[in-house]
């Protein structure tokens, strides 16, 4: 299967849908009040969707890799920040499982595609 945009790739999607559950759970109170806080973990969530997608258009494997890293980095902050608003009472025990769940599975299928390109002769623009 060939990938012709960043749109097309599983990873990004996810990406997507984590960042709009955070931006639910933020948007209301006590988070919604929380502006600093509020807005690091929007950031960190946004980071994980554009990084796969600037790497994506970068166009070469070894960029793409560098950008799948930050990427990654971007998803432990989310995950790490999840505690902290469970700690806080900002969420549920059922929300925290659910934003960890999501993001050790993006986590992995990041480290996976990380690997792929590293081990693959494919080049350029297009990724298969």
């Amino acid at each position: 299967m060939i990938i012709n945009k960043f749109e097309d790739l599983e990873i990004w999607q996810d990406a997507r849908n984590l960042n709009n559950i955070i931006f639910k759970l933020t948007s209301v109170e006590p988070f919604h009040s929380d502006f600093r806080y509020r807005d690091q973990i929007r950031a960190a969530s946004g980071s994980i969707m554009d990084n796969i997608a600037e790497g994506f258009d970068r166009g070469g494997n070894k960029e793409f890799g560098q950008f799948l890293s930050v990427s990654k980095g971007s998803c432990a902050e989310v995950r790490s920040q999840s505690y902290r608003a469970f700690d806080w009472k900002y969420i549920s025990d059922a929300q925290l499982k659910d934003l960890l769940e999501r993001t050790d599975r993006i986590s992995r299928k990041i480290t996976n595609l990380m690997h792929k390109l590293k081990n693959s002769t494919t080049r350029g623009s297009k990724y298969s």
